[in-house]
């Protein structure tokens, strides 16, 4: 099943087009990433992809539900029933500084899903042990290191049930050490099927993972396609250019 489509999508910014007619499709359980130099558009894609950016053209479907038709946003309710299919961790974590690790984890399902408290404080612990942070519970994220702290990001968009997860450069804040942390932690939600988007510049770890790699560049999708062809023998030179330039 597709839970993710998008077709034709257009953003400019001050008339400088960052994403000229970007059609890509998600379907459930795969592991996606998106590759790319500087400035190729993959986080202002991911962006729009999660609504925190408004596009200029083309229409975005998930899981079946229209969100946006030729640039036309769907109603309110309809968007707010739509973005709870998806989690989005970003680079820099974005935790709540003054909230403890599991308070940042059950506050939106209490709050925003208004759901049963003691059954969410349970799915935390339970979330938070998976992450190898059973005992940092009452921490505050000035107290963790930076892996640990975007292992609460994570934990904190699992929490809220979604179909399928965005990662913005989950990795780029941390050194190596603590980047090798999140990726077992992605690899791990790989092997699970849970539905990733993951906007990235580790190629090994996008060679291992991915069902699907996107090689974006100036605003294109320049390829697309299984890991193999596309990072071990891509057809495209712009493509070629670019992992040769990550390798030397």
């Amino acid at each position: 099943m597709d839970l993710l489509e998008i077709k034709n999508l257009k953003k400019s910014f001050d008339g400088l087009v960052v994403l000229r007619d970007i059609s890509l499709t998600v379907k459930e359980g795969q592991a996606v990433s998106v590759l790319g130099p500087s400035g190729s558009g993959k986080s202002t894609l991911l962006r729009c992809m999660s609504m925190l950016e408004t596009v200029d053209g083309g229409d975005m479907i998930y899981c079946g539900k229209t969100a946006v038709k030729d640039a036309v946003y769907a109603p309110k309710a309809e968007l707010k029933e739509i973005k709870s299919y998806f989690g989005l961790v970003f680079q820099s974590f974005n935790l709540f500084p003054h909230y403890t690790v599991l308070k940042n984890v059950t506050d939106a399902p209490i709050h925003v899903r208004k759901r049963n408290k003691a059954e969410v404080y349970e799915e935390a612990r339970v979330l938070l042990e998976k992450m190898g942070l059973a005992d940092k519970g009452d921490c505050y994220p000035y107290q963790l290191s930076g892996g640990q702290q975007q292992r609460v990001a994570i934990a904190r968009a699992l929490a809220m049930k979604p179909r399928m997860l965005f990662f913005d450069e989950p990795t780029s804040a941390l050194d190596p050490e603590l980047t090798a942390e999140i990726l077992k932690v992605l690899k791990e939600l790989a092997a699970e099927k849970m539905t990733m988007v993951i906007v990235t510049h580790e190629i090994d770890f996008a060679r291992s993972v991915s069902d699907n790699v996107i090689f974006m560049d100036g605003g294109l999708i320049v390829e697309q396609g299984d890991p193999h062809d596309v990072i071990d023998n891509p057809s495209n030179e712009r493509t070629r250019a670019f992992l040769k330039k990550l390798e030397g």
